[in-house]
């Protein structure tokens, strides 16, 4: 994990000993879209995190630190994009190429997903 991320992880709010623990598992992202409706499923070893939503409609959202926080994700320039508190989520699917842009404050952390 770079720099950037674990700065990322502690803004966040997670404890420095999860972020350690966690920084060498893979997590596995799966996405289902139907037209306008996502289900996000994210495995991080046992850890299994499960976001569902429809574009433009409030939904309710897990975050890392296991807030439940209200928001909407709204389509820009064919990127999905949500605001969960000081944290703004940029998602492009693009051909094999997941890329999630989270910004906080001033640090930005980008994380890039192949498919399998």
């Amino acid at each position: 994990m770079s720099f950037q991320g674990f700065s990322y992880l502690l803004l966040l709010g997670l404890p420095d000993d999860l972020i350690q623990k966690g920084k060498d598992i893979k997590s596995v992202t799966e996405i289902v879209q139907n037209d306008n409706h996502f289900v996000f499923k994210v495995t991080t070893g046992s850890r299994v995190q499960r976001n569902e939503f429809t574009i433009g409609k409030e939904a309710e959202f897990e975050t890392l630190t296991n807030e439940k926080i209200k928001a909407t994700v709204n389509m820009v320039d064919g990127k999905l994009l949500v605001k969960l508190k000081e944290v703004t989520t940029v998602t492009e699917l693009s051909g094999d190429l997941l890329i999630d842009v989270l910004t906080l404050n001033d640090i930005v952390y980008k994380r890039i997903s192949k498919r399998k």
